[in-house]
């Protein structure tokens, strides 16, 4: 969370993570705290049935919308929802992103999709977005901000960066696109970017658990 705000890619105030641990326990950043200066133990857990683990903690308002992304994407374990300025003003807009105007942003992130308006923390939010999340790794939430998942934490964080970066090419006019034998050859790579050893990622788990019931 202090990367996403280091790299302003968020306010102090908005955007939360999530990691998903033992199945149905979600670890995520709660509501209410400076998120630039937010430390392990101020980790809220939750369970899958909205069962809040850490009570001293007031969870964030888009826990709901974490648990439905994970229910609908078995596949992931890692949800990054934020608001990097560039891409939000996309969101708040009629305007595309273009990932093919940059070889790494369509091989990290393929095309981002759009979720409709619906009110921050609400459950229409919550089924919206995961539907969404079906159809991409990277979602514009209209009128609000973006989020994306990945096989751990490191992934969907570094897919929000590359999504900023390809918002930022896009409104500086970039126009000389991958052709179509190009993007071809990067569809193999949006699947497989950023390949995490799978071992650490238990072990970081791991610690910030121990972390938390010390």
């Amino acid at each position: 969370m202090r990367r996403l705000y280091e790299r302003r890619l968020t306010t102090c105030s908005g955007g939360n993570i999530s990691l998903l641990v033992e199945g149905d326990t979600t670890l995520i950043t709660p509501s209410g705290l400076d998120k630039g200066r937010i430390d392990a133990e101020q980790i809220g857990i939750i369970s899958f049935s909205g069962e809040n683990l850490t009570p001293s903690l007031k969870p964030s308002i888009e826990t709901e919308m974490h648990i439905r992304v994970y229910q609908n994407r078995t596949d992931i374990k890692a949800v990054v929802h934020a608001h990097p300025v560039i891409s939000s003003s996309f969101a708040a807009s009629e305007k595309e992103i273009n990932t093919s105007l940059i070889a790494e942003s369509r091989a990290v992130i393929g095309k981002p999709v759009r979720a409709s308006y619906a009110f921050m923390g609400s459950p229409e939010l919550a089924t919206i977005v995961a539907r969404a999340a079906n159809e991409a790794n990277t979602v514009l939430l209209t009128n609000h901000g973006v989020l994306s998942v990945g096989q751990t934490l490191l992934q969907a964080f570094d897919r929000i960066e590359v999504l900023e970066a390809a918002a930022t090419i896009t409104l500086l006019g970039g126009k000389r696109e991958l052709t179509v034998a190009h993007l071809s050859e990067l569809e193999p790579l949006e699947e497989d970017s950023l390949v995490i050893n799978e071992e650490l990622v238990q072990l970081i788990t791991q610690a910030v658990l121990n972390n938390l019931k010390a």
